[in-house]
Parts: C-alpha cells; sequence; structure tokens
C-alpha cells in the first residue's frame, strides 16, 4: 500500500480523534508559532495537518495565509467539515510534500507535527530539506516535531525515526539557526504517553 492509500484508510476507519496524535486544541504548536509570526499577514504552512484543529487555532487568531497540506485527501475532507463555512478561509492541497510544488520562498512558518519522523530515509530527508529551503524565506522560520528520543518506534503500523533536539536540528544543517526546542507529554486519545521533541529555527540563508 501506498503511502496516500495508507493514509487515506486511517482516516476512513477512524474519526480524527481517534488517532494516536490528535491534540483537541496545538497549544504549544501555535504559542511558538504566534511568537515567530506576530503579524496575521503571514503565510503558515501545516505539513501534514491533515485534521489537525491547528488551523482552528490560527483561523481563530485572524491568521489570513493559511495553507493544510497532506496526503491524505480523507483527513482533509474532514477538517474542512469539522470548519464549515470558514474552510474557505484556507487553502488546501492534497500532496505528499516531498513532491509538492512550491513557488521559491513563499512561507513564513513551515509548521510540521509528526510527518519528519516518519522520513526513514537518508535521501527522503535530504528530500524534505530542500522542500523546505525552496518555499520558506529568508527569515523565516521552520518548526518540526517529532517523536523524542524516548518516544514511539513504530505509529500507525510504521516505522519512525526518534530524535533529540541536537539530532533533529542536525537533519537541517547550519542555516537553519536553532531558536528553541521544546519537550512535549503528549497524552493520545487512550491516555498514553508519548514524548515528542520540536524544533524551532530560522533560516538564516538560503544558497
Amino acid at each position: 500500500m501506498d503511502s496516500k492509500a495508507h493514509w487515506n484508510a486511517i482516516y476512513e476507519k477512524h474519526e480524527p480523534s481517534e488517532v494516536s496524535w490528535y491534540q483537541a486544541e496545538a497549544h504549544l504548536s501555535f504559542s511558538l508559532i504566534r511568537d515567530v509570526a506576530p503579524s496575521l499577514d503571514s503565510a503558515v504552512l501545516d505539513v501534514g495537518g491533515g485534521a489537525s484543529t491547528l488551523v482552528d487555532a490560527l483561523l481563530d487568531a485572524g491568521y489570513r495565509d493559511v495553507t493544510v497540506l497532506d496526503v491524505a485527501e480523507a483527513a482533509l475532507t474532514a477538517a474542512r467539515s469539522r470548519l464549515g463555512d470558514r474552510s474557505a478561509n484556507v487553502q488546501w492541497r492534497v500532496a505528499d510534500v516531498l513532491a509538492a510544488p512550491f513557488d521559491p520562498q513563499t512561507i513564513d512558518v513551515w509548521h510540521d507535527r509528526a510527518v519528519f519522523h516518519f522520513l526513514t530515509g537518508l535521501d527522503e530527508r535530504r528530500r524534505y530539506v530542500e522542500q523546505v529551503r525552496r518555499a520558506v524565506r529568508r527569515g523565516g522560520h521552520v518548526l518540526v516535531a517529532t517523536f523524542a528520543e524516548d518516544g514511539p518506534t513504530r505509529c500507525s503500523g510504521l516505522r519512525v525515526m526518534r530524535y533529540d533536539a541536537e539530532e533533529l536540528h542536525g537533519e537541517f544543517g547550519d542555516d537553519f539557526r536553532l531558536v528553541r526546542s521544546v519537550r512535549e507529554e503528549h497524552h493520545t486519545p487512550w491516555g498514553a504517553e508519548q514524548a515528542f521533541t520540536y524544533c524551532l529555527c530560522r533560516i538564516e540563508r538560503i544558497e
């Protein structure tokens, strides 16, 4: 089963509130985005956003340029249904982040909670970083969250990578200045704890 079919099957089988990464409110992601992008005209991209509630918080705060990208159309459909008429204020993209076309340097904040750790191949991770370099403006910010070094080794039947802050930052390189790293103890809908590492970086140079 390819990636698109896999994730569509997950969302066709489960309600958004039943998947392990579900958050009723994406407090940490929203707070970090708000800190580095106070302008409500900032272009915010939520990679793998699916049915996440982060988009709700961004719209509530008044952000006017929000894009949610996910390989699973079923996940985006769930988010649009939840938002109702407000979904018209969001750009929805059904795409694989590794292959999606991006206009050069148009994004102010690239957010990814729980996509990057599924990239177990070195080439996949290099392609991801190339996409970030292409899409994010110089001086823009990249916020990536993965399972921490003591987090789960698998998720939704797939193997994942685990990172501490230094390792995660190292995947991106010196052009990405580490602004802040945070550890999150996420509680799944069934009460299990999963440790996440968040790294917030500023792009200093794009070659």
